[in-house]
């Protein structure tokens, strides 16, 4: 008869509960059940490293620009990148995460890139988290500065903006050192 009673309840209670879902889309979550505490702002001063050189790069190119499409502008133009994130300008130095994700030439007129990448952290306390960049680079200006448009792990919920600087490039190889400074708000 207990068993009865306890299979009853148990019906009864994933009835009422998908029932709510259906009858109350959306619906208002509570915050802290999400674990949300008092909001922070939170600096990263990172430098990207960007190689296209050499036996490893971390940059390909995916797809080349269209054959009709002026080389000068290298429209259309993507890569992949699994950059390394470092704290210093060096490749050498200690490395704090990657930059994952792409870049393609989105302008026609100077040299803009559509931004796309994930910041994942691999060192200390934001080991696994990440925060994801999405925006317009136009590369030869001095400071470019693109959204912050969310991130997981101790990122979620995450916007602000980061401010990109190219620190070193090479006209030769392409390769390219960019100081990132990451201003990200998160719970």
């Amino acid at each position: 008869m207990a068993a009865v009673f306890y299979i009853f309840t148990v019906a009864l209670l994933f009835s009422s509960i998908s029932g709510e879902l259906q009858n109350d889309f959306p619906s208002e979550v509570d915050a802290k059940m999400l674990g949300f505490r008092k909001e922070k702002l939170t600096h990263f001063r990172l430098y990207w490293h960007d190689i296209l050189s050499g036996e490893k790069p971390t940059s390909i190119r995916i797809v080349n620009p269209p054959s009709n499409v002026p080389a000068s502008s290298g429209f259309g133009l993507v890569n992949m990148i699994d950059n390394p994130l470092t704290i210093g300008p060096d490749l050498d130095s200690k490395m704090v995460g990657r930059a994952q994700g792409f870049y393609a030439l989105a302008s026609q007129e100077e040299i803009g890139l559509l931004m796309t990448m994930n910041f994942v952290f691999v060192e200390g306390k934001y080991n696994g988290s990440t925060i994801t960049v999405m925006g317009r680079n136009a590369v030869f200006n001095k400071v470019r500065e693109m959204p912050v448009i969310g991130g997981s792990g101790l990122f979620r919920f995450a916007r602000g903006y980061v401010q990109a600087r190219t620190h070193t490039l090479d006209l030769k190889t392409g390769d390219a050192t960019v100081e990132y400074n990451v201003y990200v708000l998160s719970y």
